[in-house]
């Protein structure tokens, strides 16, 4: 279990976009901490920023890229994850560039559902279920 990169991640827990013309100072710094200081909205997609960030935090290797699926090349390959791996989905179709990424928390008791902890989910930081069905890959990434 990856408890360093869930304390980091939980300690943002409830971090929201701003609504209108404003925006988020912690998500913006989210953006600027890993290098992506181009990014002045926080309505920018953040899902990917916020597991660099976190990882940055932690010391855990990164894709260093803002696409959901630039995940899918980092770290290990999994079919068993623990709490804090890497979980990566496709968004639109399975084979289109969308995604979302985020940190595993569990499976629903039939299986069907994902758990995951992460950024931009309904705009904030959060634990949301996703489909099961739409898991690309669950990653382990290794310290740095």
């Amino acid at each position: 279990m990856n408890n360093n990169m869930i304390n980091i991640a939980l300690s943002q827990y409830g971090v929201t976009e701003i609504i209108g013309g404003n925006h988020n100072p912690i998500i913006l710094n989210y953006f600027k901490e890993i290098g992506h200081t181009w990014v002045v909205t926080d309505e920018t997609a953040w899902c990917s920023a916020f597991i660099n960030w976190v990882a940055l935090k932690a010391n855990k290797e990164r894709s260093g890229k803002l696409t959901a699926r630039s995940w899918l090349t980092v770290g290990l390959k999994t079919s068993e994850p623990k709490i804090g791996d890497v979980v990566v989905f496709w968004r639109g179709s399975k084979n289109s560039w969308k995604g979302h990424v985020g940190f595993f928390i569990g499976f629903s008791e039939d299986k069907k559902e994902i758990f995951c902890l992460s950024g931009n989910q309904n705009n904030q930081v959060n634990i949301q279920k996703y489909p099961s069905y739409r898991l690309l890959e669950f990653r382990q990434l290794k310290t740095i």
